[in-house]
């Protein structure tokens, strides 16, 4: 079982006709990913690669039935309706790729997903990618290169940075450990899917057995998740690490939610929680693989 996408997945791209939307949702395809058409205003009637292009999502969606995943490859000002587009027309999960989307626009999504009762990822997300089964966004980059350096196994990936989401699990796969699906939340301040609700997905699937998070600092993300594992939400072995441990209050760490204020969302208090509620917490990235082989192992054993 993957989280999020497999090979039976309904696609649709919105902005397919863009020098983005066309290079990823090929991209997309050569992975094996069901993209079953791309929507752009204006440019309905086209086809891009073999797809079919639509002028709005809606009648995308009168041509082929409900879609479960639609990812945006729009500039940051336009990002907003075409996710609203979404949303209203019941896609199950919206990725949205862009960054610069501003919060508030962020909010007005965030209202109407929980008002029609969707999901949405992102924004400034690399997407998610379950090994061999299918990919929204753009992850792992060429199908190619994301074949040869993902294997299948055990273990889920998350992280709110999306470089680090690709070379933690180059890195797992690198000393042996195979794994389910990786997932970049987004390194916004407000994202749709935060580190605890992917927590909770891998928590659900059976063929996760152990969920290896990289967190950063400023928010709560990181402590929700172990408020998760101390209560018993969450039983499977989490390895973590945090990374901004040299920033200071006030200074950005490399992402817009990623910014220590008032001295909230510390590295230390990321860290003390996560150790508190069971989590392993290695102290330099370079210890990950072993630390999640090691823990593996136990539960395995």
């Amino acid at each position: 079982m993957a989280i999020m996408v497999d090979q039976s997945t309904r696609v649709l791209v919105q902005g397919i006709t863009g020098r983005e939307g066309r290079a990823r949702a090929r991209l997309m395809r050569e992975y094996g990913t069901n993209v079953v058409a791309g929507c752009t205003p204006g440019r309905g009637g086209e086809v891009v690669d073999g797809t079919p292009v639509y002028d709005t999502v809606a009648e995308a969606v009168e041509a082929h039935g409900p879609f479960d995943a639609s990812v945006i490859y729009v500039p940051a000002p336009l990002v907003k309706d075409a996710a609203l587009e979404s949303i209203a027309a019941g896609v199950g999960l919206t990725v949205l790729v862009g960054d610069r989307v501003p919060v508030w626009d962020v909010m007005e999504i965030a209202r109407a997903a929980q008002r029609r009762g969707v999901q949405f990822l992102g924004p400034n997300t690399l997407g998610v990618l379950s090994v061999g089964r299918g990919v929204l966004g753009m992850i792992g980059g060429r199908a190619a290169s994301a074949r040869e350096w993902f294997r299948p196994g055990p273990v889920g990936v998350v992280s709110r940075s999306g470089g680090m989401t690709a070379s933690t699990g180059y890195y797992l796969c690198r000393a042996g450990i195979g794994l389910t699906t990786l997932v970049h939340v987004g390194g916004d301040s407000i994202v749709g899917m935060p580190l605890p609700e992917v927590v909770q997905r891998f928590q659900e699937d059976p063929e996760t057995s152990l969920i290896a998070m990289f967190g950063e600092i400023g928010g709560s993300q990181e402590e929700r998740v172990a408020d998760m594992l101390a209560s018993g939400q969450v039983t499977k072995p989490v390895v973590a690490y945090i990374g901004g441990r040299a920033a200071t209050s006030g200074v950005r760490f490399s992402h817009a939610g990623a910014i220590v204020e008032g001295g909230r969302g510390t590295h230390e208090g990321k860290v003390a929680a996560l150790r508190r509620a069971g989590a392993t917490v290695v102290d330099t990235f370079d210890e990950l693989p072993a630390a999640v082989g090691a823990v593996l192992g136990g539960v395995h054993g």
